[in-house]
């Protein structure tokens, strides 16, 4: 692909959405940079993959994505803009800044702000790779609950492994801590949350040597480091496997970054007190960076401190040059990206009772469903089972919000029932399917999924909807775990290309209730793609792999 010139110079590109990217965003959008934000993966970054923040100040306890979420309006009620593109190239030499992104896109400022975080750190033991999503595991709001009424172990020694111990206890049957040294290495309060869970056990000087099975995980050797004293464990009777989470620090994402700003042997970026790197103009922030404590709180405020020293560097550059400082005084609000939606989130963890939507979550959807410009019928599916009753109840609660939407029953077929269909204006199926109930982080696909077929639709590359247009014929189905964060992305890329092609139908799935599917498919982490009979694809996907691997695979 070849490079697109952009020619816009901005005064600040923060290259990263999590809090470090987000705080900076807010601090340089304040001051009045012109500022974008380019983040390649899940905007929020690690946070999102925290079931709940217990140590932000004046919040007692937060849910990791919602944190993020308000984090994001902030930023994008002062104008600044976020915009998903991974950084291919850094060429930070000169008094004008070029990234190029993955799209092909280059993007052109005056000073850069490098907050790309840290990625979980592998173990390295026997096995890991090759069981990744088939037992092993590192995010428990993703694949937690796919994992209830199994035993789970935890990996590591620190605050993620403590705290997500004992968010993983009420979906485990137990679970245990395989701590490498003798201790927690964390406070004893935040320890504390794993040690005296009843369900929780932990096991010190213990280290993973391998795991073994056929599709899934079904053996572990775990080995005493001080005894040198092996143990076997093998999976419960009754049991297809057990998880294993994984929880051992994190690795900084600046690979390329190596021979163009100074980095540690660990490969973190040496950054000042002001954030500054050893180029003119460029910072880093976060994660990303030398420092003793990864905690939010320290990227919020590394984020904030290297944004004001990019403003200070961009005023004296445009005084030195003569350039207007405040070109564009005001801004308009930029429109939030991505799963982190302004959507309060809601988690589908015991039975439901009561009511489906908050009034918050219907005075949100009002602006959006405002903006309907045609009808929409959804047909709900039925097998006459409880679970095809709730289904219609929350159906019936969606649509009773806009006149745009009705709601239809009719007698299901197949094996993904009971499943909701969105029909366009003229009672054609759209492609757009939802097997089971579309709440919690999937309330997201649905809201998408009605605007694309009935609203003006997300933004989309042009040259990317004419690849779309032309896709061969294509069945997608997206396994995902209503607690997942990075799922509603899957699903809302994928139902994308539905609204623009007839021949792409995109099946939502929440693998909860669909057991057969799961093990036929051998899946144990969501987001999980499949794409006609191809191998499943784990993992998050941009818009732009997911066209490529439907090319690919039709």
């Amino acid at each position: 692909m070849g490079v697109m010139a952009d020619e816009h110079l901005y005064d600040l590109i923060i290259v990263g959405a999590g809090p470090a990217g987000l705080s900076a965003g807010l601090y340089a959008g304040r001051a009045t940079l012109d500022t974008l934000i380019l983040e390649g993966d899940t905007v929020g970054g690690q946070v999102t993959t925290t079931s709940v923040v217990y140590n932000y100040p004046a919040v007692e306890k937060v849910d990791g994505t919602q944190l993020m979420n308000q984090m994001q309006k902030q930023v994008t009620d002062f104008g600044v803009a976020i915009k998903h593109d991974q950084v291919e190239e850094y060429q930070l030499t000169d008094e004008v800044k070029v990234l190029v992104g993955k799209s092909g896109q280059e993007y052109r400022a005056r000073s850069v702000i490098v907050a790309t975080g840290a990625q979980p750190r592998k173990v390295g033991f026997t096995g890991e790779d090759e069981f990744r999503g088939r037992g092993v595991a590192y995010c428990s709001t993703c694949d937690g609950e796919l994992f209830s009424g199994l035993q789970i172990f935890v990996v590591g020694g620190g605050y993620a492994a403590a705290e997500e111990a004992d968010y993983l206890s009420r979906f485990g049957k137990h679970v245990t801590v395989l701590v490498r040294g003798d201790h927690f290495s964390c406070p004893p309060l935040m320890a504390a949350r794993a040690l005296n869970n009843p369900k929780v056990s932990v096991e010190y000087n213990t280290e993973v040597k391998q795991v073994t099975g056929d599709d899934y995980v079904t053996t572990a050797t775990l080995v005493n480091n001080k005894t040198g004293q092996e143990t076997v464990y093998h999976v419960d009777d009754g049991d297809n496997t057990f998880g294993i989470f994984i929880y051992v620090g994190t690795k900084p994402a600046t690979e390329k970054l190596r021979g163009i700003l100074d980095l540690n042997d660990q490969g973190y970026i040496k950054a000042a007190a002001d954030g500054a790197t050893n180029l003119a103009g460029v910072y880093a922030a976060g994660d990303v960076i030398v420092k003793d404590l990864r905690q939010i709180i320290t990227a919020a405020s590394d984020g904030a401190i290297a944004a004001t020293a990019a403003e200070q560097y961009v005023t004296a550059q445009k005084q030195r040059q003569g350039v207007p400082i405040h070109a564009v005084t005001t801004k308009t609000a930029a429109q939030p990206v991505g799963q982190t939606s302004n959507l309060t989130q809601q988690e589908e963890v015991s039975p439901h009772q009561g009511n489906w939507l908050t009034p918050e979550i219907d005075k949100q959807l009002q602006p959006i469903f405002a903006r309907l410009t045609k009808s929409v019928t959804l047909e709900v599916n039925t097998d006459g089972s409880t679970l095809s009753q709730q289904l219609l109840s929350f159906a019936t609660e969606f649509a009773d919000l806009t006149d745009k939407l009705t709601v239809t029953t009719k007698d299901g077929q197949g094996d993904l029932l009971p499943l909701l269909k969105l029909l366009d204006a003229d009672g054609h199926d759209t492609g757009l399917h939802y097997a089971g109930i579309p709440t919690g982080h999937e309330l997201n696909s649905l809201v998408l999924g009605v605007y694309n077929v009935a609203g003006p639709g997300q933004t989309i590359d042009p040259a990317l909807a004419e690849r779309i247009k032309h896709l061969p014929a294509a069945n997608i189905r997206i396994g995902v775990s209503l607690t997942c964060h990075f799922c509603p992305d899957v699903v809302a890329a994928c139902q994308r290309m539905a609204s623009l092609n007839p021949a792409i139908s995109a099946t939502m799935i929440d693998l909860q209730h669909f057991p057969a599917l799961r093990k036929s498919k051998k899946i144990m982490s969501v987001p999980a793609t499949m794409i006609n009979d191809a191998p499943v694809i784990f993992g998050s996907q941009s818009l732009e792999q997911l066209v490529t691997a439907v090319e690919q695979n039709s």
